[in-house]
């Protein structure tokens, strides 16, 4: 379930980073539950996987074109290059509706006791391509006060961007967490993982679709990545991090 690169083990490091839209919040589940009513007012006989592979084109293809964009306006901004990719055309309230989401996005059941059990041992930050006011209505479903949060909004760009992970360790090293003792947790390779590995820091992969084929609300990675740590679940990281 787990396999395990790095030589100094989990005791090397005081911080944990994570993502948290499709780490720690169930953003597939979050954007399906917005999109499959928006299809079916449409009249599209879409699958779940096509409607998201849709989105993580159109967002990708958002947030690289206006990166000082906040994230409800990406939203947005989405729904109308979807509107573009099925030659349909959404409401002022359906594409209000989607920018306003993340409020209702859920936590996957795992997040917020590991989170809980793993701030005993680390210090704990956020590395998201979110902007504040959105982040805030899902710090209630996660348990814990995070350290330090690093938004998008903050960085002026959208991970995969090469400004996302030096703003995270220059930040971090402002509460006393070295960028040689901080480890990287997130389910994206395409978002994460390879910008990770880019800027020298190891990673863990919380893999959400272990069971599913495809990348979902993702874009594919650009290179071949190898992140330090693969888990199924935030429970199993917190398992083996603690032990």
């Amino acid at each position: 379930m787990a396999s395990m690169t790095h030589d100094n083990g989990f005791s090397a490091f005081t911080g944990l980073s994570f993502d948290c839209y499709g780490t720690l919040i169930d953003w597939e589940s979050g954007i399906a539950a917005e999109l499959e009513p928006w299809a079916r007012s449409h009249g599209l006989d879409e699958t779940r996987d096509a409607l998201l592979d849709a989105f993580a084109g159109g967002e990708t293809l958002v947030q690289q074109q206006t990166p000082g964009m906040l994230y409800p306006q990406v939203l947005a901004a989405t729904m109308r290059h979807l509107d573009r990719h099925y030659g349909v055309i959404s409401s002022d309230d359906q594409l209000a509706a989607f920018a306003g989401s993340v409020e209702r996005w859920p936590a996957f059941p795992d997040s917020a006791e590991a989170l809980v059990r793993l701030h005993e041992r680390f210090r704990l930050i956020i590395l998201s391509n979110i902007d504040r006011q959105s982040f805030a209505t899902s710090v209630p479903k996660l348990g814990v006060d995070f350290d330090l949060v690093v938004t998008a909004q903050d960085v002026g760009a959208y991970k995969p961007s090469a400004q996302s992970f030096p703003a995270l360790l220059d930040a971090a090293a402002g509460i006393g967490v070295d960028g040689s003792r901080l480890l990287h947790v997130a389910q994206s390779l395409y978002h994460d993982h390879e910008p990770a590995q880019a800027a020298g820091l190891p990673s863990v992969w919380i893999d959400r679709r272990h069971d599913r084929p495809g990348f979902g609300a993702t874009p594919a990675p650009q290179h071949a990545v190898t992140p330090d740590w693969r888990f199924i679940s935030m429970a199993a990281l917190a398992d083996a991090a603690l032990a």
